[in-house]
């Protein structure tokens, strides 16, 4: 085995090292984005050679210093550098970290991978043509420039014509030649023959054997003693001298006119910011809505978010914000669905595919969910609406906001609920969640 198969061996090793998919989902750092999301590798290092820094020799060469052949070889001198551990210079602890090593996907890749992770296969849907391309030589036209006539076709056609037009003219000029035949029943005995031959010919032919007539007896006789020879077989014999080409035989090839879909998604992220959202609830936001977004974002050749922060009002905010805010104030999720509503007026459901996603501790205002956001979620068009309730410790006595929600929409294929009170049920909510949208989606 060579050097270059080591390296592949230790190359695939290292792939195989690559911490699992769900396992960085749940506990890894998710504070990459999608242009490049890093995914950390259990380092197997590749090997390589390096020179010895110390450049002293080698044993037995005698030179500056380095024992000769049979004496002792005592410790090497320390050299600058050569410290314990992450030390640096003169045993001094080192204060820069070392090199990490990732292995970075795309988030085609990623959604690729999370499909497989999760046994799913959603595909997107194009919501509207934003083009019109030119796709193959195709589609013909009766008039083009001469560099796109289609030749071959008129060559085919030019063809069809000289194998339905020839015959074997000199076997007709030897029925000419039967004794007292008139051109007229020549034309007749022809035309029974379904060969492709005028009365005009005939007659021209008739005065040009004139001095021969009354060789045969009968067409029988020249049928039993000249042997007939077919168009497919005169071309054989004597080639193509000529192919009767006619103006309707020309055909210019275009390209096919090609509608391209791009498949346009806006993601509404809402996030509950108030007192009762402690960092550990936030954590857990963050680690379902991230993937998603990673997601989505490989899923789409188009994909916008909106990120929507509320406690008793909503307002937007960046998504570098949007994972820290926490408020002192109460909770009313409506006014999230307000705000989704309004925002999402830039955005037609004629040409985005849309997806609502709302997360928090399920607690909300006396009658809030049912008498406003229930109705919302209704009214707002999406391939899919979801809410994910965040309770490490429990739900609270209050926390009713995603039961109601489950509860009424039980039946909807457009509707997604998940609970994640700890990070083993993140991949369990993320399935959940774009499970619903695989089993409910339609074609456009």
């Amino acid at each position: 085995m060579g050097l270059k198969d080591d390296l592949e061996r230790f190359r695939e090793v290292g792939e195989k090292r690559r911490e699992d998919l769900s396992e960085f989902i749940q506990y890894g750092d998710l504070r990459g984005d999608a242009d490049g999301i890093q995914i950390p590798v259990k380092i197997v290092s590749l090997p390589s050679f390096e020179y010895d820094k110390r450049d002293q020799g080698g044993v037995g060469q005698g030179d500056g210093g380095t024992p000769d052949v049979g004496q002792p070889v005592g410790q090497p001198q320390p050299q600058p550098g050569d410290g314990d551990g992450d030390d640096g210079e003169d045993g001094e602890p080192g204060e820069e970290g070392g090199d990490h090593e990732y292995y970075e996907m795309d988030p085609e890749e990623f959604a690729q991978e999370l499909d497989e992770e999760l046994g799913l296969d959603l595909e997107p849907k194009g919501k509207r043509v934003i083009e019109e391309k030119e796709g193959p030589f195709t589609d013909l036209t009766r008039s083009g420039p001469d560099s796109t006539l289609d030749f071959e076709r008129m060559f085919k056609e030019g063809l069809k014509r000289k194998l339905a037009m020839d015959f074997d003219e000199d076997f007709v000029r030897e029925v000419c030649k039967v004794e007292g035949i008139t051109p007229r029943e020549v034309f007749e005995w022809a035309r029974g023959e379904n060969l492709p031959v005028s009365m005009a010919w005939i007659e021209e032919a008739h005065d040009e054997v004139a001095d021969d007539r009354g060789r045969w007896r009968s067409i029988a006789e020249v049928e039993a003693n000249v042997k007939r020879e077919s168009v497919h077989q005169q071309i054989r014999r004597e080639g193509i001298k000529h192919v009767p080409f006619r103006r309707e035989d020309e055909r210019y090839r275009y390209p096919e006119i090609i509608e391209e879909k791009e498949k346009n998604v806006v993601v509404v992220n809402i996030r509950d910011v108030s007192g009762s959202m402690r960092e550990k609830k936030r954590e857990l936001v963050e680690r379902t809505f991230t993937p998603l977004d990673w997601y989505l974002t490989g899923k789409y050749d188009n994909a916008e978010f909106i990120y929507i922060a509320h406690d008793a009002d909503a307002w937007a905010v960046e998504r570098e914000e949007f994972f820290g805010i926490r408020s002192g104030g109460g909770t009313r999720i409506s006014s999230a669905y307000e705000l989704a509503a309004e925002l999402l007026e830039e955005y037609p459901w004629s040409d985005w595919n849309r997806y609502v996603f709302a997360a928090g501790d399920s607690e909300n205002s006396s009658n809030d969910t049912e008498e406003h956001v229930i109705p919302m979620m209704e009214e707002i068009d999406a391939n899919l609406h979801a809410y994910v309730e965040t309770q490490p410790s429990g739900n609270a006595i209050n926390a009713t906001h995603a039961e109601e929600v489950q509860r009424h929409f039980d039946d909807s294929d457009d509707v997604a609920v998940a609970y994640v009170n700890s990070e083993d049920d993140v991949t369990d909510a993320i399935y959940e969640i774009l499970r619903t949208e695989s089993d409910g989606e339609t074609d456009e």
